[in-house]
């Protein structure tokens, strides 16, 4: 089977956006491909490059790194979202006359089109947050 799935909360907000990176976790586990992960809204602050967190907090960051570089999982923010929330990658940054990228380098910014074409490809369309 072949998943999509959309990320709509923060990494701060609660737990929507740990549990989406683990299920995408035991979808992989369990034989089934993942189309793309579409980050809108808030959800963009997922792929930033300067989140830290605490010592006894889980890192929320790297649940999403290790599905680009192990599983070669697509990473797409919201292009629209993701200027609102400051989130740039190196083309963005310049086109806005901004120092640097403040994305981490596993994400992509991109339209909705991305969105649109993963739900048309996939088995499932699965949302977190709201």
């Amino acid at each position: 089977m072949i998943y999509a799935l959309v990320v709509m909360s923060s990494p701060a907000s609660g737990q929507a956006a740990l549990s989406a990176a683990r299920f995408a976790q035991g979808v992989l586990a369990r034989g089934h491909s993942i189309r793309r992960v579409f980050f809108l809204d808030a959800g963009t602050a997922n792929g930033s490059a300067a989140a830290t967190f605490p010592q006894d907090e889980v890192d929320r960051l790297q649940p999403w790194v290790e599905l680009a570089e192990q599983h070669r999982v697509e990473l797409i923010l919201c292009i629209t979202s993701a200027l609102r929330y400051g989130m740039l990658d190196d083309t963005e940054a310049g086109r806005h006359g901004k120092a640097a990228a403040t994305i981490h380098p596993a994400f992509t910014i991109s339209g909705l089109g991305q969105l649109v074409d993963a739900a048309a490809c996939a088995d499932r369309l699965v949302t977190f947050g709201g």
